[in-house]
């Protein structure tokens, strides 16, 4: 595989899953702490594209991106703002934490929180 373990990371969590979807195992693990866990690449492939669907119309202004790692395990924090197609307008801060095995995402814990708009 020749993108860096840390450009995949960067892509998923930047909302370009698109470029990062090479990169995920077949039995790749999404954890999604408080709210659901997926399995599989499908399953992750088709959460990413709901939200992409959600997203369109809107805008997403990203504040804070920080990205800790480049090996078998990277960090990605963010702050966005969002506002929706219909003018609704959110902040969400989130933590992603990505496990890689040969170049391959193998898993993903992700912490999302709701703060100020």
């Amino acid at each position: 595989m020749s993108s860096s373990t840390r450009a995949v990371a960067e892509a998923f969590s930047g909302h370009r899953f698109a470029d990062a979807y090479p990169a995920l195992a077949d039995d790749v693990r999404w954890d999604l702490v408080g709210q659901d866990t997926l399995v599989g690449r499908q399953a992750v492939v088709d959460a990413c594209e709901g939200t992409l669907a959600e997203l369109a119309g809107g805008t997403a202004e990203v504040e804070r991106f920080v990205v800790a790692g480049d090996g078998d395990v990277v960090a990605v924090d963010t702050t966005t703002r969002y506002v929706s197609a219909d003018g609704e307008a959110g902040r969400v801060a989130s933590c992603d934490v990505y496990e890689f095995r040969d170049g391959r995402v193998t898993a993903i814990r992700s912490y999302a929180v709701e703060v100020d708009a």
